[in-house]
């Protein structure tokens, strides 16, 4: 058996380390805003005081999400969707900058909403940008790819929202925005890692050829909270 690693919880070791700023709280239990990410974080083993806190965080029926690590929820919790996912880390992928990337902020959120609603990498709301380092590439003024930054357990950074229009796909412009992430991610001392669907085998073997390396499955559950 392998020495726990940040990576084994990854949202409830950002929630708890480089990301406590952006905690909502409840005993032991962790989310983020609504706004900024669905994700939830739990101790490796909750207890039901542990479910007893973020029920209170998701509120009466609400939803919780948690992030690349298996759960077991009281009865009185429902799965809504477990999403089979693997855990890629990049401890050799060192990147490099690109010229054409640029910067993304709150101002680009409309334009961003609309990428990821045409492209539907995974979860990206109103708030989700304030994560930071999210880079675009832009064609005759239009943003037509980008990727950035999300969970940050301690040493690591996950990229995500990595897409690309539809009609440019094939050009490359995923890969360089990924490189470009991974770049601004060395930059600040930690180690990149991503989380891809198990079944979409075209992004696993994108990564896998920049030096990314599957590291285990990685279940994404959905849950409802006890009305």
């Amino acid at each position: 058996m392998t020495d726990p690693t940040p990576l084994d919880n990854p949202a409830y070791a950002a929630l708890l380390g480089p990301q406590a700023f952006l905690a909502e709280r409840a005993g032991n239990a962790l989310r983020f805003p609504a706004d900024v990410a669905p994700f939830a974080g739990l101790p490796a083993r909750p207890g039901p005081d542990d479910w007893h806190g973020l029920a209170k965080l998701a509120g009466s029926g609400g939803i919780a999400v948690t992030a690349g690590v298996p759960v077991q929820p009281p009865p009185d919790w429902r799965v809504l969707r477990v999403i089979d996912g693997v855990q890629l880390t990049g401890e050799q992928v060192t990147g490099h900058q690109d010229p054409e990337a640029s910067a993304l902020g709150p101002a680009d959120v409309p334009e961003m909403l609309d990428l990821v609603q045409r492209t539907q990498p995974g979860p990206f709301l109103t708030r989700t940008v304030e994560f930071g380092g999210y880079l675009g590439i832009r064609r005759n003024g239009a943003l037509v790819a980008m990727a950035g930054q999300r969970l940050r357990p301690p040493g690591w950074t996950e990229i995500s929202a990595v897409c690309t229009d539809p009609s440019l796909r094939g050009q490359g412009l995923a890969t360089r925005l990924t490189l470009a992430v991974v770049a601004a991610i060395r930059a600040r001392g930690d180690t990149p890692f991503l989380h891809a669907t198990a079944t979409n085998v075209t992004a696993v073997r994108l990564y896998e050829s920049l030096g990314f390396e599957v590291r285990r499955t990685a279940p994404f559950t959905v849950l409802r909270a006890p009305s």
